[in-house]
């Protein structure tokens, strides 16, 4: 069974930075895709940023050169660094992995204010 248990959420202010984490359990997921969703209500899920086993990154527009996303295989974690946070950052994020099916982390809430 594959469990993904994330941290690093929080409320913060305008233009400062969260440090998202994403460890996995369950098995070695070095050659597998993984990466961010955010979900604000009202609003359609959004691919954040995803990052291949090779280290291959994609960003969505909205956060493209103010997110960072990175993996440690030997610890089977995904991290997501946020700089420059912005008020329309705020919602609850899904950390996932892509194997066989989508599988999900419990989500954590990032608020960020004026």
């Amino acid at each position: 069974q594959v469990q993904l248990v994330e941290s690093g959420g929080g409320l913060v202010q305008a233009g400062g930075s969260l440090r998202l984490s994403c460890a996995a359990s369950g098995s070695s997921f070095s050659l597998n895709v993984m990466g961010w969703y955010r979900q604000t209500p009202g609003k359609q899920r959004e691919l954040v940023a995803s990052i291949t086993g090779g280290n291959y990154a994609n960003y969505a527009g909205s956060v493209k050169g103010r997110f960072t996303i990175s993996r440690d295989n030997a610890k089977n974690t995904v991290y997501l660094q946020m700089n420059s946070l912005k008020p329309e950052d705020t919602g609850v994020y899904y950390c996932y992995v892509l194997g066989n099916t989508i599988a999900w982390g419990q989500g954590t809430q990032v608020t960020v204010s004026l």
